[in-house]
Order: C-alpha cells, then sequence, then structure tokens
C-alpha cells in the first residue's frame, strides 16, 4: 500500500486532487481510497487530503500519519508546524515551487522535487490551479500509475474545454518532468 498525504489551501484543488488521483488507481484495477480533513472550511484555509492505493482492499480509514510521499500545492505550508510529520525517512517531497529543489531538500532533510505548478497551470487552464499539475508529475516520477490512468479520471470528472486544457497540460507535464526519477519500491 502507497499512502500519500497532500496539503494546500481552500480553493487550490486539494480534494479533487486526492479523489482524481484515487479514481486513477481505480480506473488501473488497483484499489484507491481518498478523503479530505478540513479545518476552517474557507478559500485559503490549509487543507489536507489523503490517499491511499493498493494491490488488494483497503480496510484501513484513519487519516494517513506516515505518509511515503507528501504533495504540497503551496510552499509556504513548508514553514506550518506539523506538515512534514510522520513522512517516512525515504520519504519524498513534491512542492509546487520555483525554489531549488535540492536547496529545499537540504532545508527539509528529504528528496524533493518542486516544479512550478502555478506557472504551469496558468499556461494551460487560464488560473493558478496546481492540483492537475502535480498530480501529473507525480505520477511521471514516481510511474505507481500511468497518466493516461490519470487522464481517465479526469475525463470522468471534466468536459468540454476544461477537460481539454487539463489533458494538455498533463500531456505537456510528461515532457518537462524526468520519467521514472522516483521510481522503485525503496520508498513505499
Amino acid at each position: 500500500m502507497i499512502e500519500i498525504r497532500i496539503h494546500g489551501r481552500g480553493g487550490q484543488g486539494n480534494v479533487v486532487g486526492a479523489y482524481l488521483l484515487a479514481t486513477a488507481a481505480i480506473v488501473q484495477g488497483k484499489f484507491g481510497q481518498a478523503f479530505p480533513a478540513f479545518g476552517a472550511e474557507r478559500r485559503g484555509a490549509p487543507v489536507v487530503a489523503f490517499v491511499r492505493i493498493a494491490e488488494q482492499h483497503l480496510r484501513r480509514r484513519s487519516q494517513v500519519q506516515n505518509p511515503a510521499f507528501l504533495i504540497i500545492q503551496d510552499q509556504a505550508l513548508l514553514h506550518v508546524p506539523g506538515v512534514l510529520d510522520g513522512l517516512r525517512d525515504n520519504g519524498r517531497i513534491l512542492v509546487n515551487s520555483t525554489l531549488d529543489s535540492e536547496t529545499l531538500g537540504q532545508q527539509l532533510g528529504h528528496e524533493v522535487v518542486s516544479v512550478p505548478a502555478d506557472s504551469w497551470s496558468q499556461e494551460f487552464l487560464g488560473r493558478p490551479l496546481p492540483n492537475t499539475s502535480l498530480l501529473a508529475t507525480f505520477l511521471v516520477l514516481t510511474q505507481l500509475l500511468p497518466v493516461e490512468a490519470l487522464a481517465a479520471a479526469l475525463r470522468e470528472r471534466f468536459k468540454g474545454k476544461l477537460l481539454e486544457r487539463n489533458l494538455s497540460l498533463v500531456e505537456e507535464i510528461t515532457q518537462r518532468v524526468p520519467t521514472g526519477l522516483w521510481s522503485g519500491g525503496e520508498h513505499a
């Protein structure tokens, strides 16, 4: 079982992102689970969502305490106490940031990949909504699921121009992100 915790802010598509990732797992014949945890329910408030992906039925229903991966949709959240709590010793962090991955990794004590997800989303979607950019990046890095599974999940959720733009964004990310950089089972 792979456990992922996604940190974002209200309005960034954090919860939708978690559901898309779980749906992508299900599309691939795996078992997927996604659910959010809310504090103050308002735009801009910190939001956490949890995802589990497994080859067998998921019986665990608790929040993800010891994730293999963190996906951080707002680099400012790296300074919020508790965001990195429980990340496995060999866990990895994907962060929406223009800061250097290596520098962030040294500061945080974990392997980090930073990508300008807001800029990529602005370019393709017309607004800085980082969830699709980060999910596609995560899948390209880990090879946990094919990006085609994310595309299928997007097709289930969206239609029209919004779907087309998201699919174009996913395709572009496959060209911008190093494939399989985080593949291999040592982090699971």
